[in-house]
Parts: structure tokens; C-alpha cells; sequence
């Protein structure tokens, strides 16, 4: 098991910037695929983003490629979201989550078994 804690959201302008953080315990991170889900109000959890568990693959949404940007520095237990250009219909609560990286989709949350708590990011228009 991992344990997942985000930090980072906040409020910001339509087309800044703002990078998510998320610290995993656990001596197992290095073997996980990331992935970073988000839920607007109203709204299906989406996949946004997704790393393997080398780093050496990516994967995102079309909703937000070319604007986010998924690392993994594995001495610091920790994956990050760099979003830029920001916009409104970015708000939503995001959360970050960890799976086998052998298993599964990528794209899909029902592959993910940790999760953390989530962090709120508003894009203000």
C-alpha cells in the first residue's frame, strides 16, 4: 500500500500557472504508476494525466495536453502536475492515485487502489 497526500491547489487566473504535488509513503512508490484524476462539481471523475513507473512514459488527457505537464522524482516519493494555461473549465478537485504498473489501463480510476485526499484547483475566468 501507498499512502497519497496532494498539495499545491489554489485559485488563479485563466492562463496562469500552478503545480501540484504529491508525496507517497511507502517503500513500494518506485514500483507504482501515477496517475492524476480530477472531479469538477456535478461531474465523473476524469483521467488527466498518467506516468509509468521508470518515468519514461506519459500519458494525458486530449482535454489537457500540451498544457500539463506529469514528473516523478522517486528520491523525494513524489509525482508532480505542472498545469499552465489554466482556464476556468480546469476547476475541479484533483486527486492523485497509485497502481501496479503492470495491471490495467492507465486512463481508467476503477485500476487505481490508493488515492489521496484531494486538493482544489479554481480557474478563475
Amino acid at each position: 500500500q501507498v499512502q497519497l497526500v496532494e498539495s499545491g491547489g489554489g485559485l488563479v487566473q485563466a492562463g496562469g500557472s500552478l503545480r501540484l504535488s504529491c508525496a507517497a509513503s511507502g517503500r513500494t512508490f518506485s514500483t507504482y504508476a501515477m496517475g492524476w484524476f480530477r472531479q469538477a462539481p456535478g461531474k465523473e471523475r476524469e483521467f488527466a494525466a498518467a506516468i509509468t513507473w521508470s518515468g519514461g512514459s506519459s500519458f494525458y488527457a486530449d482535454s489537457v495536453k500540451g498544457r500539463f505537464t506529469i514528473s516523478r522524482d522517486t528520491a523525494k516519493n513524489t509525482v508532480y502536475l505542472q498545469m499552465n494555461s489554466l482556464k476556468p473549465e480546469d476547476t475541479a478537485v484533483y486527486y492523485c492515485a497509485a497502481k501496479a504498473d503492470y495491471l490495467g489501463s492507465y486512463y481508467h480510476d476503477n485500476q487505481y487502489d490508493n488515492w489521496g485526499q484531494g486538493t482544489q484547483v479554481t480557474g478563475s475566468s
